[in-house]
């Protein structure tokens, strides 16, 4: 059953064109550039066919996908599901750009709101929805990933400080991040860790993670994911390699 966003909710996932040489570079290393931008492009549809659809969320709310680079909008218009709006990322580095984002919504009348990236496809989708409920009472939620950083972040009142200053792309985001939190006087709920996908073994891990699931009876609901899944791993019951 669908859940309702509020009124005034906003789910935002950021996502990046599938450009080789341009995305997953710590993928690429052992995979390829090529590989390296399917599965980032798998996993990205993925995730917007998930939110961007009645699987999860029921009407209600606004729910946008936030491109880059600002000129992709063309190549995004033939694959992103209708039921999300779309805007360009801002200019800046990520934080410029999450700040922009949040600012902008709040500025449009948003009550909360919440970012997801596509690096966690696998992502429960009770957890993102526990984002909206931690909201009710607390000013912002985070989602700690595995790597340091965060693979959520929501907030019901702008918070700028949270995105300046920050180190990006390296294991002290989440750190620094509660620091510029806990100088700005807002309450904070934390969600479950999770894990992003940017190295090989991450890579191997989500094929785990994914055969766990299939093996279980669940549908990871990922198929452009489970398509690539054998390309670069060894088949079920095959020796490592």
């Amino acid at each position: 059953m669908s859940w309702p966003m509020p009124e005034g909710a906003v789910l935002g996932i950021f996502g990046k064109q599938p450009e080789p040489g341009k995305v997953k570079t710590r993928l690429a290393a052992e995979f390829g550039d090529d590989f390296a931008a399917e599965a980032h492009e798998a996993m990205l549809l993925d995730t917007l066919e998930a939110w961007g659809t009645d699987r999860y969320l029921a009407p209600g709310g606004r729910r946008v996908f936030v491109f880059s680079p600002e000129g992709a909008g063309p190549w995004f218009d033939r694959v992103v599901p209708r039921g999300l709006a779309m805007q360009a990322q801002a200019a800046g580095d990520l934080g410029a750009r999450l700040q922009a984002f949040f600012e902008g919504e709040f500025a449009e009348g948003a009550s909360r709101v919440v970012v997801i990236g596509s690096d966690s496809p696998t992502l429960d989708p009770s957890i993102v929805i526990s984002a909206f409920l931690c909201l009710d009472q607390k000013d912002v939620v985070i989602g700690p990933s595995t790597d340091g950083g965060y693979y959520l972040i929501g907030s019901r009142v702008p918070v700028p400080s949270l995105f300046q200053g920050i180190d990006w792309s390296t294991a002290g985001v989440l750190g620094q991040t509660l620091d510029r939190l806990r100088g700005s006087g807002r309450s904070l709920a934390v969600l479950p860790p999770w894990y992003d996908v940017d190295t090989p073994d991450d890579w191997r891990s989500l094929g785990a993670h994914v055969r766990a699931m299939r093996l279980s009876g669940m549908d990871p609901a990922l198929r452009r994911v489970e398509a690539l899944l054998p390309r670069v791993l060894p088949a079920p019951g095959a020796p490592p390699r």
